[in-house]
């Protein structure tokens, strides 16, 4: 089969044996695949800093129809449509059981590692399944769109519905960086809450998704932008505070916007650092670092899309267009998320002209 693979001095279209399920997996025909930020953070380290073995297969959001059912899997059968929830825990702890194996303490240690990131991800015509228990029913959601829903829809869900209880009805959040997960975070807050949404980005095209995705204001990303929150909230700055950036001016615009008692969710993978102690950030304030979310959340999440309550911005991509799709994420061109999808034939990708003018 076909699999994009990353060595760790670049990215390579390979051939590699398909896999076979053995006892308690499933091997999904992948149907679409999402691109992430996270991808762009492990190509961006020294191989050696990585917790596993190059070359793998990249990918960790994932949708796919069942082509393969291992011994002793019940419930699930061949042509069954699935995301896949990609946060791997080991599945017997406390934790795990309480669903929330994106907190599992033990699955490192374990060597159990999400697809794409350590294990072999769905940048591939197939993809290997642990366990039936990471599927998810489709339920008739367009593959392309529900692939982000895996990772950018189910990470924004899980901070949005984490900050809650400090967001009050008439309150307000502020979002900064309008991509992949941001975009879906107006839309969710939107969903579930009736507080106040402000965007932040540098980019107008940006600005102009937030406002379609249901923000009430979108500002240029300023040192002004503090200020101006304050004279959006009555001199007392934003409940919530999401950034999706996490760089050094980022955090420290999250600290300067938000009021005593407040909460900043760090979603962004960025390396930025903020600096948390008394007249540091404001008093009382909580600082969160969610990562993905739990299983009801991924339900959660496919739900309200299947209500037409969230949508995913999508730019789509063949497989051999991947290294592109990367290209134009680690400039800050792409729309909402970019998702490969391995049925489609290369030609007329998002941006491809410009790409190749600009490589020639």
């Amino acid at each position: 089969m076909r699999a994009v693979r990353y060595d760790g001095t670049g990215l390579y279209l390979s051939d590699i044996p398909a896999p076979v399920a053995g006892p308690g997996q499933v091997v999904l025909e992948v149907t679409a695949a999402g691109l992430c930020h996270s991808d762009l953070a492990v190509m961006s380290r020294p191989p050696e800093a990585l917790p596993y073995k190059l070359p793998i297969t990249l990918g960790h959001e994932a949708v796919g129809v069942v082509v393969d059912v291992g011994a002793g899997i019940s419930g699930l059968a061949e042509g069954d449509t699935v995301a896949v929830y990609g946060p791997h825990g080991c599945g017997a702890c406390r934790t795990c059981r309480s669903g929330a194996e994106n907190h599992c303490p033990h699955a490192r240690a374990a060597g159990i590692l999400p697809p794409g990131l350590g294990a072999d991800g769905a940048l591939a015509d197939y993809l290997l399944v642990p366990h039936s228990r990471h599927l998810v029913p489709l339920r008739g959601l367009d593959p392309v769109r529900a692939a982000p829903l895996t990772d950018a829809g189910l990470t924004s869900y899980h901070a949005v519905r984490s900050a809650l209880p400090r967001l009050p009805p008439d309150g307000t959040a502020l979002l900064i960086g309008i991509g992949g997960l941001g975009h879906l975070a107006v839309q969710i807050l939107r969903a579930l809450s009736s507080a106040q949404i402000i965007a932040v980005d540098m980019a107008a095209d940006k600005r102009e998704l937030a406002l379609r995705c249901g923000a009430d204001t979108a500002l240029p990303s300023t040192d002004t932008v503090p200020d101006q929150v304050r004279d959006l909230t009555e001199g007392v700055g934003a409940d919530v505070v999401f950034d999706f950036v996490a760089s050094d001016a980022t955090l420290r615009m999250a600290a300067r916007s938000l009021r005593p008692g407040g909460e900043i969710s760090i979603v962004g993978v960025g390396e930025g650092r903020l600096p948390v102690a008394v007249n540091l950030v404001p008093l009382g304030a909580v600082v969160r670092t969610p990562y993905w979310g739990t299983q009801s959340d991924l339900v959660d999440v496919l739900a309200l899309a299947r209500e037409g309550r969230i949508t995913v911005e999508v730019e789509e991509y063949a497989l051999e267009e991947t290294p592109l799709a990367y290209e134009r994420l680690a400039r800050g061109n792409v729309r909402g998320r970019a998702v490969v999808n391995p049925a489609r034939a290369p030609g007329n990708a998002p941006g491809q002209a410009c790409a190749e003018e600009q490589r020639g």
